[in-house]
């Protein structure tokens, strides 16, 4: 069986000779204007893109138009789509997984991008879903100490549960508290590390010898939750397929797992890979929680928000007014049009904001004005829907549960 298995290496964006891009689990950098070359990262992967016949396929198997999301390509690439679809189409189960790594406080709105996915996922297709809160991969990274670590866990868990998750079928845990106190987690962690040699750890994931053992052990713990054994109390012993919604630089640590499966006797698990949420000041790398000047978060006020869109978005429009009548905006740089795309639902007014700016009757600062006017809206509601999420809610969310999806036998 042929490995999926490459490593982490830079991607040449126009040649041999020309700037590359930086694709990792910690690292998203471009030299070009409009980011990440995502056909050449689709070809190094080796994943497949998701293309019209995919699509209609879902809506023809589901019964549901696509989310924007997969229609504008921000979910752009996939592993094993069709396997899932075959699987909704023949009445057979299977469950969703993703998760988030906590190191602040305050999510940015490019951190509700898979969730907000994953939310409409689960209504489609009426499945579980595991998110898996990352504490300890951050404690290690971040040198945050543990108890740290886990309160930020649950801080996060509160700006997930506000995306709209239905208690019934969601699972949240942290990896701090959680491993511990399921036996079967830290079994099949044993599984994959017994699995997987030292060599090929460091070709996937580029750890070098004075990294800290936690990172080299660190990838199976985010591999297991792909594998439904984990959550007995969930799935019984069924060997269920898993679909795995997330960013593209996540794909190593599940090109692993998909090398793993067979081994344990369990289906490869299925993706679907978004694209990054640019950063304000340009596609180049994306959205840091560690500059605030870089992103827009869940906490910040709407006097905050348009002030970051209006002092620091980055603008494809011409340098006056005279110019930029005359010449247009470019929406393939500009990240206000960028977000747009990501929070405006309305197709055929991005069309028609696309079509003004770029043919210069749409100015850059009536560009930012749509954007502020949306991303207040998406902020407020959901600072709204967060007050309302209890410590004991949250502590609802994390209780391993039956999720009334154990199969019978």
């Amino acid at each position: 069986m042929e490995s999926e298995t490459v490593g982490i290496e830079k991607l040449e964006v126009n040649g041999d000779s020309s700037p590359e891009d930086v694709v990792t689990p910690w690292t998203v950098e471009s030299t070009n204007d409009t980011g990440i070359d995502y056909d050449k990262l689709i070809k190094k992967f080796g994943s497949s893109k998701i293309d019209q016949e995919l699509l209609d396929r879902f809506e023809k198997i589901t019964g549901k138009p696509c989310h924007h999301f997969l229609r504008r390509g921000i979910f752009f690439s996939h592993r094993d789509m069709h396997t899932v679809l075959n699987l909704y189409e023949q009445g057979k189960p299977f469950y969703l997984y993703t998760g988030r790594g906590p190191s602040s406080d305050a999510m940015h709105v490019g951190h509700m991008i898979p969730f907000v996915f994953c939310k409409w996922l689960q209504d489609v297709f009426n499945v579980p879903l595991v998110i898996q809160l990352t504490d300890d991969e951050k404690s290690i990274w971040k040198n945050i100490k543990i108890e740290d670590a886990i309160k930020l866990s649950y801080e996060n868990a509160k700006d997930i549960i506000a995306c709209g998750f239905d208690l019934n079928k969601t699972f949240i845990f942290s990896n701090l508290e959680h491993v511990g106190s399921n036996p079967a987690f830290y079994q099949n962690m044993i599984r994959i590390q017994k699995s997987v040699t030292f060599n090929q750890i460091k070709g996937i994931f580029g750890f070098g010898d004075s990294d800290p053992v936690g990172k080299i052990a660190f990838p199976p713990t985010q591999a297991v939750p792909a594998f439904s054994s984990t959550f007995p109390f969930i799935f019984g012993d069924a060997k269920l397929p898993c679909l795995i919604p997330c960013g593209i630089d996540q794909d190593p640590y599940f090109r692993m797992s998909r090398d793993v499966a067979p081994k344990m006797g369990f289906p490869k698990p299925a993706l679907l890979h978004s694209s990054f949420f640019p950063a304000l000041q340009g596609s180049q790398t994306k959205m840091s929680a560690s500059d605030i000047n870089s992103a827009i978060f869940l906490t910040d006020t709407p006097k905050q928000i348009k002030n970051k869109i209006n002092k620091h978005a980055f603008s494809g429009g011409q340098t006056t007014v005279e110019e930029h009548r005359k010449l247009g905006g470019n929406c393939d740089i500009d990240i206000s049009y960028q977000w747009l795309r990501f929070f405006l639902e309305d197709d055929d007014k991005l069309s028609e904001i696309r079509k003004n700016y770029t043919s210069g009757a749409l100015l850059t600062g009536e560009l930012k004005q749509e954007l502020i006017k949306i991303l207040q809206e998406v902020v407020g509601s959901h600072q709204e829907r967060r007050k309302t999420i209890t410590d004991d809610l949250v502590k609802e969310f994390m209780k391993p549960r039956d999720l009334g999806f154990v199969l019978k036998k």
